[in-house]
């Protein structure tokens, strides 16, 4: 799936793909933050949301500046903006600790992921075009393979280092404190939660380095000519290219809201069976690592199925089951809600590669505007999660039903339309 023309992309492939371990672990060190910073704040988890809308709100800014950098450059210039970005934004995190304010780590986040925009909008179609036209969503779902490694990675970190670290006060016991008691509370759970950051930052540094003094294939830098509304228009005029990017759009609200609010959801189960707040927030991080585990497991089969079921088709087979799984944690208010949502990750696997894929095909150059639509498409990250977490917040709906339950209609309609594309691409591309 590597070789093309007698040419082998073996090392640019490994470099590569380790990028995408590396945003990975940005997206899911990230995520239980929410319920970190709401804590470190004494903020809502409306407001704890806001790193979301920071955090994916960059990918939407950067997207269209980044496809013309690259196109005006090459992939490689593309890859090392990216992470001289990424590195930037993680480093910021210590001057945001030390003045204190929680905007200031939402500007860092900001940075951070106009990072990750960058990257993912060089590497995704930068690893389709190392090999054969025809294995290409294959190869960008085995390349997507190594994405939820890292975000294992940042999970437990977050989980070990950080959610175990911070003073297992409660909200309801720091709500009490006087401004100086809070003050220093705050102060000391900052500085452990900046740590990993930092240490990533200079990960990012090393990487940069070692991508600047490699030498990468020119593939897909033929043309450096902007044309940009012509080409927008070119692409945007494909079905399915304009129905991909709304289905990568709810898809990835979808993701996001699962595995930030499974800490919100487990919470409010494991409470309820007599833990305390911290233990509670650590078992459900726990459980987040097991779905991020049944994931990468699910996306490696699902790779290996695609030698026989065309990836639309797979896509909206697993659509369906994310349905079913999801209305188990609507449902369901014990445990077997808790492992209905680690089944969903595992029906996410194969989501966004294939949507990807479909989306670019037979775009050629127009892929690098094509890659950008489809990254502005994380909205959906920025967007839906707000929502879910203002559900939330109302604790109880419908006369007594548990808001964390009933939040998790909002993903149930994001895979309701990510099946639709799947079996209307199905039709398309058969």
């Amino acid at each position: 799936m590597i070789t093309k023309d007698g040419v082998s992309f073996l090392v640019p492939f490994i470099l590569v793909t380790f990028c995408f371990a590396l945003w990975g672990f940005a997206n899911d060190i990230t995520n239980p933050m929410v319920k970190a910073f709401s804590k470190i704040f004494r903020m809502s988890v409306t407001e704890g949301a806001l790193v979301q809308v920071a955090f994916y709100g960059g990918y939407f800014c950067m997207a269209f500046p980044a496809a013309i950098f690259i196109r005006k450059f090459s992939y490689k210039a593309g890859v090392l903006m990216g992470l001289g970005l990424y590195a930037a934004g993680a480093l910021l995190f210590f001057p945001a600790k030390a003045v204190g304010i929680y905007g200031c780590f939402l500007i860092a986040y900001f940075i951070m992921t106009c990072g990750l925009s960058f990257l993912e909008t060089s590497c995704n179609p930068y690893i389709l075009t190392m090999g054969p036209e025809e294995t290409a969503t294959r190869r960008l779902n085995m390349a997507q393979c190594f994405n939820p490694c890292g975000s294992i990675i940042g999970m437990f970190v977050a989980m070990n280092f950080i959610q175990a670290k911070l003073n297992p006060m409660s909200s309801d016991e720091r709500a009490t404190l006087g401004d100086a008691e809070f003050d220093a509370l705050k102060n000391a759970d900052l500085s452990v939660l900046i740590s990993p950051y930092l240490i990533i930052g200079l990960v990012i540094v090393v990487m940069f380095l070692i991508i600047y003094f490699s030498k990468m294939p020119k593939n897909g830098d033929q043309s450096h000519d902007i044309n940009f509304l012509p080409t927008l228009k070119r692409i945007f005029s494909l079905k399915y290219y304009r129905e991909g990017v709304i289905a990568q759009f709810f898809y990835v609200g979808a993701q996001i809201m699962c595995w930030t609010f499974i800490i919100q959801y487990g919470t409010r189960v494991f409470m309820a069976e007599g833990m305390d707040e911290q233990s509670a927030e650590v078992l459900s991080q726990r459980f987040n690592i097991f779905a991020m585990l049944f994931f990468i497991c699910s996306r490696f089969i699902a790779t290996y199925l695609m030698k026989w079921l065309k990836p639309a088709k797979l896509l909206a087979i697993f659509a369906v089951l994310a349905m079913v799984f999801t209305l188990g944690v609507i449902v369901f208010q014990n445990r077997m809600g808790i492992y209905c949502l680690v089944c969903v990750s595992g029906c996410m696997s194969l989501m966004f590669p294939t949507i990807y894929g479909i989306a670019l095909d037979g775009l050629g150059d127009d892929a690098k505007f094509g890659a950008a639509g489809l990254i502005m498409a994380i909205l959906g990250g920025s967007v839906l999660p707000p929502l879910q977490a203002m559900i939330i917040d109302q604790g109880t709906v419908l006369g007594g039903y548990p808001a964390t339950n009933a939040s998790f209609v909002l993903p149930f309609i994001c895979f309701l339309v990510v099946m639709v594309y799947g079996w209307r691409s199905s039709k398309h591309l058969a």
